[in-house]
């Protein structure tokens, strides 16, 4: 089972860190409570969760997928583990957290493009005066070209 704590610390960009995480993913049945048990389950285990993405999956009807991060210690590891989670290996994430200012997605987004960069997705929000974001990449390479690209602006 792999444990959350291999997340590796990173870098700083104007009051901007970027660090390696990993993002957990399972499936779920597309029915009225589903996302609620995965989400009290993992509650009771004491997980404090940062990131969560659930949505139907359009090519099996009748399911969903969850993803959510970060998970810690071996109780929510394995809370997550019966409810199917894996860390996923097909993603790599970095988490970017700083202060918002206007265009900073924009400014992170065209530094990474430059870099020859290429996102897989991306997931960002904004509460009150700090911004956070998920990038979702192809390899654990592109994960650390990021990091790098981050603490060289």
């Amino acid at each position: 089972m792999l444990r959350a704590s291999n997340q590796q610390k990173g870098a700083k960009m104007k009051n901007v860190i970027a660090e390696r995480v990993d993002v957990w993913v399972a499936g779920m049945k597309d029915e009225p409570g589903s996302l609620a048990k995965v989400l009290s389950t993992l509650r009771d285990a004491g997980a404090d969760l940062e990131l969560i993405i659930a949505r139907r999956a359009a090519e099996e009807p009748g399911t969903g997928v969850v993803f959510l991060a970060p998970l810690r210690g071996d109780e929510e590891i394995a809370a997550a583990g019966m409810l199917g989670f894996n860390a996923t290996s097909s993603v790599h994430s970095v988490r970017v957290q700083g202060d918002n200012e206007p265009g900073m997605a924009a400014e992170l987004s065209e530094k990474l493009a430059a870099a020859g960069i290429n996102l897989r997705g991306l997931t960002a929000a904004v509460m009150g005066t700090q911004f956070i974001m998920y990038i979702g990449l192809d390899s654990s390479a592109d994960a650390n070209k990021v990091i790098e690209v981050l603490q060289q602006a």
